[in-house]
């Protein structure tokens, strides 16, 4: 897929990014907002032309504005901001004498170095704090069902918490490491369940559950708190 240029649409509630992509395997000409950058998507086919696009934004744009509205607002990685860290509130303080990076310490992750590091050192942080995490929890699922993942490893995902490939590397979202931990359970519960079945069929759901505890109530939270994690940096 091939991103496009991006343009503003002034909207009564203000101004909001459109960016523009086009898809080959696009059948029709579709819209959907993307929490993390704040923006709205329009997928067109191949032959599909702009103003195709902009008709149905402009045949939906209560609908685009009220989901940009209702968008939690979004927290910048820097310091004195307070992030969510494996559920609980944790507060960046920037240490500009010190070495040694990002450490939690006293329930605050401690960043040295200069100011324009900052937001950088503390994505790594997280992140590495999330393959350590999730790894531990994958591999300890798997090994009590019987199954072995190939991998496992996290990225920054835009639209998945997870995945499970055909080879049986399993991928997290390093922004799954601010969720509480009952969330992470579940996500990491599910993935693994896919080591067994490649589906979403009962005996999928029924390994899923004998995995984790928290299927239900994790789904719950992360259709309404998820998209709040995309809003983190």
């Amino acid at each position: 897929m091939r991103q496009a240029a991006s343009d503003l649409l002034t909207l009564p509630s203000g101004a909001a990014r459109i960016e523009w992509r086009r898809s080959p395997r696009a059948r029709r000409v579709s819209l959907r907002i993307d929490p993390r950058a704040g923006a709205v998507i329009v997928t067109l086919p191949t032959r599909a032309s702009r103003a195709a696009g902009m008709a149905l934004l402009n045949a939906h744009v209560d609908w685009v504005a009220e989901r940009l509205a209702a968008l939690p607002a979004q927290i910048r990685l820097e310091d004195g901001a307070d992030i969510p860290l494996h559920g609980a509130p944790v507060r960046i303080r920037h240490c500009p004498g010190a070495r040694g990076g990002a450490w939690l310490e006293a329930g605050m992750i401690h960043v040295s170095g200069a100011p324009e590091h900052l937001p950088r050192r503390v994505r790594d942080f997280l992140r590495a704090e999330a393959g350590r995490h999730l790894a531990r929890l994958a591999l300890a699922k798997a090994e009590g069902a019987g199954l072995k993942p190939r991998r496992v490893a996290v990225k920054d995902t835009r639209s998945r918490w997870g995945s499970c490939a055909p080879d049986g590397t399993l991928m997290f979202s390093w922004r799954l490491v601010m969720a509480p931990d009952w969330v992470q359970d579940y996500v990491v519960g599910h993935e693994v369940a896919h080591l067994k079945h490649m589906n979403h069929g009962p005996r999928f759901w029924t390994l899923v559950h004998e995995l984790t505890p928290h299927t239900d109530r994790a789904m719950t939270w992360l259709r309404d708190s998820g998209p709040g994690l995309l809003r983190v940096g």
